[in-house]
C-alpha cells in the first residue's frame, strides 16, 4: 500500500539514508582510528606534549626573558599548538579519505565526500576530547588554563575545526587526482607550523613581512583562540575573524564544487 506521496510505506527519506551512511562510517573510521592502533591515543597526546616539552627547553636555553605579552608561554603554546593540530590533522586525514574507502563507493548511497565529511567530524571530536585533557591537566599543574571567555574560546575552536574541513574538502579532491599534490601539501606542513605563529609570536617580526603572513587565515584563529584564554592578550596586529571566515566560507564553497564537478573521477579512483 502506497502512502499519500506515492512512497513504498516504510521507505526511507534521502535524508535518513545519508545518515546512516554517516553512522555507518563513522563507527568504522572511530574503531580504525582509535582502536587498531594501539599507539594511537599515545601518539596523539604525546605529540604536542613533546612540542610544548621542546618549546620550554629552547626558550630556558635562551632566557631571552618573557616572549609573550599578557599570556604565560606554557598555556599560550598549547592552545596554538592544538589550535594547529585541530586545521592540519583535518587537512591531512582528509586528503587519504577517498582513496581509503574507495572499496565504498560500489554503494550507490556513499559518495566521495562522505568520508571526508566522516573523518573531519571525528579528528575535530578527538582532538576537542585531548584539548580538554590539556586544560585539566594544566589546571592540576598550576597553569593558567582556564579561559576568561570561555564562549570566545569555542567559538574560535569551532572556527578553526570549520578552516580544517574547507582544506580537507578541497585537498581531498586534488590529493585524488593529482597524487603529487599530497605529497607537496605533507611537505609544507611543517613550514606551515612556523608562519603561523604557533610556536613563536609573529609581533615580533618586521611589519613588512608580517602583512604577507597574515594573508593565512590560521594565524588569525589562533590568536582569538588565544584571546579567550587571555583577555589582555595582545594579539596579533590584523587579526581580523571577518577575513578568517571569508576564506573558510570560500574553502568549504570551493571543496564542495569540487566534489561535485569530479564525482564521478573519485569514484572511478
Amino acid at each position: 500500500m502506497a502512502n499519500v506521496r506515492g512512497a513504498p510505506k516504510g521507505a526511507r527519506t534521502p535524508w535518513q539514508v545519508t545518515r546512516s551512511v554517516w553512522y555507518a562510517m563513522f563507527m568504522r573510521e572511530a574503531l580504525s582510528r582509535t582502536m587498531a592502533d594501539r599507539m594511537g591515543w599515545f601518539w596523539m597526546i604525546f605529540e604536542p606534549v613533546a612540542m610544548v616539552g621542546i618549546m620550554i627547553a629552547i626558550r630556558s636555553f635562551i632566557r631571552g626573558g618573557r616572549l609573550v605579552v599578557n599570556a604565560e608561554f606554557i598555556p599560550w603554546l598549547i592552545a596554538g599548538l592544538m589550535g594547529f593540530f585541530l586545521v592540519r590533522e583535518g587537512m591531512l586525514r582528509g586528503m587519504g579519505a577517498i582513496e581509503g574507502n574507495s572499496a565504498l563507493f560500489a554503494y550507490r548511497q556513499v559518495q566521495p565526500i562522505d568520508p571526508v565529511l566522516v573523518r573531519n567530524f571525528l579528528e575535530g571530536m578527538l582532538r576537542s576530547f585531548v584539548f580538554l585533557i590539556f586544560i585539566g591537566g594544566g589546571l592540576m599543574l598550576g597553569l593558567d588554563m582556564y579561559p576568561d571567555n570561555a564562549v570566545r574560546v569555542m567559538a574560535a575552536w569551532l572556527s578553526l575545526w570549520c578552516l580544517g574541513l574547507g582544506l580537507g574538502l578541497v585537498t581531498s579532491v586534488a590529493a585524488t587526482l593529482v597524487p603529487e599534490v599530497g605529497r607537496v601539501i605533507r611537505m609544507l606542513s611543517l613550514p606551515l607550523l612556523i608562519i603561523s605563529g604557533v610556536i613563536l609570536p609573529l609581533n615580533q617580526l618586521p611589519h613588512w613581512l608580517l602583512e604577507y603572513l597574515m594573508l593565512n587565515p590560521i594565524p588569525h584563529g589562533l590568536e582569538t583562540l588565544r584571546l579567550g584564554f587571555f583577555e589582555n592578550y595582545e594579539v596579533v596586529h590584523g587579526t581580523s575573524m571577518l577575513y578568517f571566515w571569508l576564506v573558510t566560507l570560500s574553502l568549504n564553497a570551493l571543496g564542495l564544487v569540487m566534489h561535485l564537478r569530479f564525482v564521478d573521477r573519485l569514484k572511478a579512483k
